[in-house]
């Protein structure tokens, strides 16, 4: 028998012996400033919610009879319209003056830079009472020869320019130029070879666009454009100023006719959470296609809650797979 290898087998044997007593002697320092900040933020939020909960002001009978009430799923659905409408528009009109930005044309870039300067640079709230007013600029409006020419087909602006024309009018093209600063930086995003490798193989400039270049964009694209989506359902209380009958419109004709103005505002904050909570979800899945590997659902939403925990959660799921290759 080799001493030398029994001596290394006892060596090895004894390693995770070792290992395993320096573990458990690492201790944590002790830290009373961050457990009296968690104490505080806990009875803060307990105050909060009782205060919430039994404030004989708010009269939480009138939310839950308004919750489900007609009137309100009617705004709700308005609501949920525009904002489905808004940014499929928004994303089309995007996606086209991000390709105008990104040309070799100076006059198309020029376009685009002008188009995003401007919507980009005034508030949505002008312009969507510039829109509900449009009819004291053009009384008429219609389809013909430019420059004061013949007209073939003519309307009369207030007929068309309803609330909620203007409404989609001023979300989507206000959309537009913030989907389309997303857009380009997903396609500058894309290492320029993908490019040249379609080309290569005879695509066209758009089958490389919608083949290659979009597919591989979505990634960078996706997490803003998700964020977009949920400003947007919450920015479309904007339309209340122009009575576009949506979730916040109806519910401000409510509170003015039995003057219940915090239940109701309280019965339209619980539906924006619960569509910005859907949206959440979705685009969580979204991510998840276009980023295999991506957290679970329940992790992100524990890192979120409980700072430290993702990082935590992560190291528990590598550990198996390490005891495992070993």
């Amino acid at each position: 028998m080799n001493p030398h290898g029994t001596a290394a087998g006892h060596a090895q044997a004894g390693a995770p012996d070792q290992d395993d007593d320096l573990a458990l002697r690492v201790t944590r320092r002790p830290r009373p400033g961050h457990w009296l900040a968690v104490l505080a933020a806990a009875l803060f939020t307990a105050w909060l919610a009782y205060t919430v909960i039994v404030n004989p002001h708010l009269h939480w009978d009138v939310v839950v009879d308004h919750l489900f009430d007609g009137v309100i799923l009617e705004g709700l659905w308005v609501t949920v319209q525009l904002t489905l409408i808004s940014m499929a528009a928004g994303v089309a009109i995007g996606v086209l003056i991000a390709v105008m930005q990104l040309s070799g044309s100076p006059v198309l870039r020029l376009t685009a830079g002008a188009y995003t300067w401007f919507f980009r640079g005034t508030p949505l709230l002008v312009q969507l009472i510039f829109w509900f007013n449009l009819a004291l600029l053009f009384p008429v409006i219609g389809i013909g020869v430019p420059f004061d020419g013949p007209k073939f087909v003519e309307w009369q602006t207030n007929l068309v320019i309803t609330g909620f024309v203007a409404a989609l009018l001023g979300l989507s093209i206000n959309e537009g130029a913030y989907m389309a600063e997303i857009v380009r930086a997903g396609i500058q995003s894309v290492d320029p070879g993908q490019r040249e490798a379609g080309a290569s193989i005879g695509m066209s400039n758009r089958r490389i666009l919608t083949r290659i270049i979009l597919p591989q964009a979505m990634r960078v694209i996706i997490p803003p454009f998700g964020n977009q989506f949920i400003s947007m359902l919450k920015t479309t209380s904007l339309v209340s100023v122009i009575a576009g009958a949506d979730l916040m419109t109806v519910s401000q004709h409510l509170y003015l006719a039995n003057f219940e103005v915090i239940a109701l505002l309280m019965v339209a904050s619980i539906w924006y959470l619960v569509l910005t909570t859907l949206a959440s979800v979705a685009q969580h899945f979204i991510e998840r296609h276009y980023t295999p590997g991506a957290a679970p659902l329940r992790r992100r939403v524990l890192g979120d809650l409980v700072p430290g925990r993702t990082g935590r959660a992560q190291g528990a799921d590598r550990t198996p797979a390490k005891e495992g290759a070993s």
